[in-house]
């Protein structure tokens, strides 16, 4: 008897739920006008969310398309003098940024929308003009080779500068590009690709702004910045846009190279650094010229980077005995291993070189600063850990720059979508 109940109940039970599912089709049927198709259509338009790729929506006619990402770090620093008491500490978000890209009409319509809303990104310029606009640029792009942007976007100048500040192996980038390194500004940008990840390539960057930085907004005395890029890459191009990605998260398995070189001619510029700094006193201006040049280097977790930085001017450099153009040059040279793609050792070395008229202005013949960070990527460097600690040294220092930071220690936690 139990043998025939059993057949029974196999027998039965795929009917019965044969049936379920066919009640639940006519249900979600019922439920909208236009049956199963439209809930798969509705499926098909909701927006995608990717960790590091932001959420995007796409409408099903793709006349558009908008990906929103943020990303946050948390920062927590101390500062130590030379017999090791706290001279500072710094608690704060370093950066909140929301960014908002895609495409109008076409994919060869693209553009780039960046806002920062921290302390450190909101600061007031020196002409009183607000600085919450980061990025907001158009690019037309008919192929992956070729693009020309107009609006406001990062000049790409060195690989330190054009490197995002969420994919950096140590909490900030090095005091050479942090004085020598170009910024934003509004202007025209174009660039050109050829090559493959397997055969040599090239990469050629061109810019012609306004020449003050972002939110500038007007010049009355200033001239322009003509800023020209050339990278080559013998072994081919780095996967996951490595050249500007720090640590070798892509563990490649050939060895990859990118050599690149740059100049700015900042014509009659109103600021002390060009696209950064104060405004040059009495209304004069200086014409600045910077020079680049910057290489990278990966394999199997290991991953070298250098950078050697520049800026001089053909006018008198001191202003007054408070106000100087920074001529000189600096070298940054970084090492580091990822072990297992999730823990990373890092060591970085970067030393400042003012020119002889001005170290006794700046206090200093030479500023070097060694590095080690400790990085734990949880995914990449949308969700990671990171402390670094820095032993700062000066030489031939003034007495107003004896009492300068020997130690820094900083904590910091970066999240984003």
């Amino acid at each position: 008897m139990t043998r025939y109940v059993v057949l029974l109940i196999i027998l039965v039970l795929p009917l019965t739920m044969s049936a379920q599912q066919n009640n639940l089709e006519l249900f979600i049927s019922d439920s909208l006008d236009g049956g199963q198709n439209e809930i798969l259509e509705k499926l098909k338009n909701l927006p995608n969310v990717e960790i590091g790729k932001g959420i995007t929506f796409r409408p099903k006619s793709d006349a558009y398309e908008m990906t929103i990402r943020f990303r946050m770090q948390n920062l927590l620093g101390m500062s130590f003098g030379k017999k090791f008491y706290l001279a500072e500490t710094e608690a704060q978000v370093k950066r909140l940024r929301l960014r908002f890209d895609g495409y109008i009409f076409s994919p060869e319509f693209i553009y780039s929308i960046q806002l920062g809303f921290s302390s450190y990104d909101t600061e007031v310029i020196p002409n009183g003009n607000m600085n919450l606009i980061r990025d907001a640029v158009i690019y037309y792009m008919p192929n992956s080779s070729w693009n020309i942007g107009f609006g406001q976007t990062k000049v790409k100048s060195n690989r330190a500068r054009i490197n995002s500040s969420s994919a950096l192996q140590f909490i900030d980038r090095s005091i050479v590009n942090s004085e020598f390194g170009g910024d934003r500004d509004f202007g025209f940008f174009g660039e050109y690709y050829y090559g493959g990840y397997d055969t040599f390539a090239i990469a050629t960057k061109v810019s012609l702004t306004l020449g003050e930085g972002r939110n500038w907004n007007t010049s009355a005395k200033g001239g322009l910045a003509y800023t020209g890029r050339l990278e080559l890459y013998p072994f081919g191009r780095l996967h996951g846009k490595g050249e500007y990605v720090e640590g070798d998260l892509e563990d490649e398995q050939a060895p990859k190279l990118m050599i690149g070189v740059g100049y700015t001619f900042n014509n009659k510029a109103q600021r002390v650094q060009g696209w950064k700094g104060d405004i040059i006193d009495g209304g004069e201006t200086r014409d600045i010229c910077s020079y680049y040049a910057d290489m990278v280097m990966k394999y199997r977790g290991f991953a070298f980077a250098a950078d050697y930085l520049g800026r001089y001017t053909p006018q008198d450099a001191i202003i007054s005995n408070k106000q100087y153009v920074y001529t000189g040059s600096g070298l940054n040279i970084q090492l580091s291993h990822l072990f297992n793609g999730k823990w990373e050792v890092a060591v970085r070395n970067s030393t400042m070189f003012p020119d002889n008229n001005l170290k006794d202005i700046v206090g200093y013949s030479e500023w070097n600063q060694t590095t080690i960070g400790i990085t734990r990527y949880i995914i990449g460097h949308n969700l990671k850990v990171q402390l670094d600690i820095s032993y700062n040294y000066m030489s031939d220092v003034c007495s107003l720059m004896s009492n300068y930071d020997r130690f820094d220690v900083r904590f910091q936690i970066e999240l984003g979508l």
